[in-house]
C-alpha cells in the first residue's frame, strides 16, 4: 500500500476537503484541513478542518451539534484534495441552516432557485 497522507507541502499546508453524504451522495461542504485537522480527523472520526478566516481548527458541529461521523476517507491520486464520506449529524453540513452548502443551482436558462432544503435557522443556533 502507498503513503496515505496528504501533500500538504504542494498546497502551502492546506488541501481542500469535501464532505460527501454517505447515504446518499450529495456533496455537503468544502473547506479545508491543515495537517492538525487531519490527524485529529483520523483520530477522533469526527470532521475537523482547518478555518481560514479564524486562522484555527475547527470541529464540524461543535457549536451546531452538527457534526459529521467519518465512514471513509480518501485522498485523489495526487494526495492534494481529501474527500470525507460522512454520517452528517443534525441534518444541516451549511453553517447558513442548509443541509448542503451548495444549496443555491443556476438552470441554463440562467434562473436561480434553492436546491438544497433549509434545516435550521442560523440565528436560533449561532448567537
Amino acid at each position: 500500500m502507498t503513503d496515505f497522507t496528504p501533500d500538504f507541502a504542494k498546497t502551502g499546508g492546506l488541501v481542500p476537503a469535501i464532505a460527501q453524504d454517505a447515504a446518499t451522495g450529495d456533496v455537503l461542504m468544502m473547506a479545508y484541513m491543515n495537517e492538525e485537522a487531519w490527524n485529529r480527523t483520523l483520530e477522533t472520526g469526527e470532521a475537523h478542518y482547518f478555518s481560514r478566516s479564524r486562522n484555527a481548527l475547527w470541529h464540524k458541529g461543535k457549536t451546531s451539534g452538527h457534526t459529521q461521523h467519518i465512514k471513509a476517507v480518501r485522498l485523489d491520486c495526487d494526495s492534494d484534495t481529501i474527500l470525507l464520506i460522512v454520517e452528517q449529524k443534525g441534518g444541516a453540513a451549511c453553517h447558513k441552516g442548509y443541509k448542503s452548502c451548495f444549496y443555491r443551482e443556476r438552470n441554463k436558462e440562467g434562473d436561480v432557485s434553492i436546491c438544497s432544503p433549509l434545516v435550521f435557522d442560523p440565528k436560533e443556533v449561532y448567537s
